[in-house]
């Protein structure tokens, strides 16, 4: 880089020809970050701060990622908002701008006394910024430098991935993207709480992962509660809650069949095996929750009744493919009551979790017109009927509460 100062000239105002230049990046489309350094405001550990282009609720919006010693805070500003912010950071609170574009590098500083000094070179290596669509994706998910990763032993202290956890990670980043989705097609508010509950949230990766997504990328108030039988963990995850600064994020001992459901937004539960994961989607309508995310594992309660039809015991004499026919139809059902009730179901591959090869989820989102329950219930009967169903238990604790006539 050569610096653009020369003192046979006259002073250069560089804070507005910096501000040209971050301005005119964004306008081309080939912005890529931001990052203000030399912190020399008042406010206690706060080290530097990382601006990037987000798209929310389809609007172009500037990211800022406020990095303190032990935790980030990210919010979210219109572009011209963002810039003017910008503006009034340089260099009162400030001393180092480092932008990085498509093609160029540009850093301003200022000196002890005062005095600036642009340096402007071309970018060291071709860079493509994604699309827009691709560019929100990546952007309003997860990023490593998260601090309640390095607690949970995802990262280390340089907020470098574990390899050991790279495939939960994945999982976390793919749990956060499903989410994140259903929240864009779902009822729920983002001017009031969003009120979460994960049942079984064992070490609290998803618990932890989604409260940050609503807190710190979409800005929101959220109220995340995990439910978990194990103690420790309990006591583990509430340490670390408290310690990460994450307010409305609490654990408490119970599991879905004994906690008394309350109003809910969204309802999680993830490796419920058998028939908890029919309590678990009762507790989710129950609550009145917009979102159910459920990841079923056992089938036990359908394979002990299902008489398959005649023609298909040669291919059914083999116990994997009965298990699998019991996984289908105990889902499929469970999917089927979903409709009934007044939701949209989806149901996918996932990732499957550490503790077991499952990898399915059953993802519901509450519709704005629910459909007609009776012909659902029809094909739902012809189905037990066709396989000598005789219960179900979503169907039993749903019939009890009147959901299905």
């Amino acid at each position: 880089m050569s610096a653009t100062a020369n003192p046979a000239q006259p002073v250069p105002d560089h804070h507005a020809q910096f501000l040209d230049l971050l301005d005119t990046s964004l306008s081309q489309n080939a912005f890529i970050k931001l990052v203000l350094a030399k912190y020399v405001g008042a406010e206690a550990d706060l080290q530097r701060l990382i601006v990037k282009q987000v798209t929310v609720k389809e609007q172009a919006c500037l990211s800022f990622v406020y990095r303190y010693k032990t935790r980030d805070i990210t919010k979210n500003f219109a572009v011209a908002e963002g810039l003017a912010i910008i503006a009034g950071l340089l260099p009162t609170s400030f001393k180092n701008a480092h932008l990085l574009s498509l093609t160029d590098e540009v850093q301003l500083e200022y000196s002890k006394k005062g005095k600036s000094t642009l340096f402007k070179g071309k970018a060291q290596q071709a860079r493509e910024v994604p699309s827009g669509e691709h560019n929100r994706e990546k952007n309003r998910y997860l990023e490593l430098g998260r601090p309640f990763l390095t607690d949970l032993g995802v990262t280390n202290q340089q907020h470098e991935l574990i390899p050991a956890m790279s495939r939960k990670w994945k999982q976390i980043n793919k749990f956060i993207e499903v989410f994140s989705h259903a929240l864009s097609s779902s009822p729920i508010k983002l001017d009031q709480p969003v009120r979460v509950a994960d049942f079984g949230s064992g070490k609290g990766y998803l618990t932890f992962a989604i409260h940050d997504y609503l807190r710190n990328t979409l800005q929101v108030e959220g109220q995340v509660t995990g439910v978990e039988l194990r103690e420790d963990m309990v006591s583990l995850c509430n340490a670390a809650a408290a310690r990460l600064e994450h307010p409305g994020l609490l654990f408490k001992c119970g599991d879905v069949r004994s906690v008394a459901p309350s109003e809910l937004e969204v309802m999680i539960a993830l490796h419920a095996c058998d028939i908890a994961t029919d309590y678990a989607i009762h507790t989710g309508i129950r609550s009145g929750a917009a979102i159910i995310m459920c990841s079923p594992c056992c089938h036990k309660q359908i394979r002990l009744q299902i008489q398959s039809p005649l023609l298909l015991k040669p291919m059914l004499q083999y116990g994997l493919h009965l298990g699998q026919q019991a996984e289908m139809v105990t889902d499929s059902l469970r999917a089927l009551f979903l409709e009934a009730c007044g939701y949209e179901t989806k149901v996918f591959e996932f990732i499957s979790l550490e503790h077991t090869n499952k990898n399915k989820m059953i993802l519901a989102v509450k519709r704005a017109e629910p459909l007609d329950p009776a012909q659902l219930l029809v094909k739902i009967e012809e189905l037990k009927a066709f396989y000598h169903i005789r219960e179900h238990c979503l169907e039993t604790l749903l019939r009890a509460d009147g959901y299905l006539g």
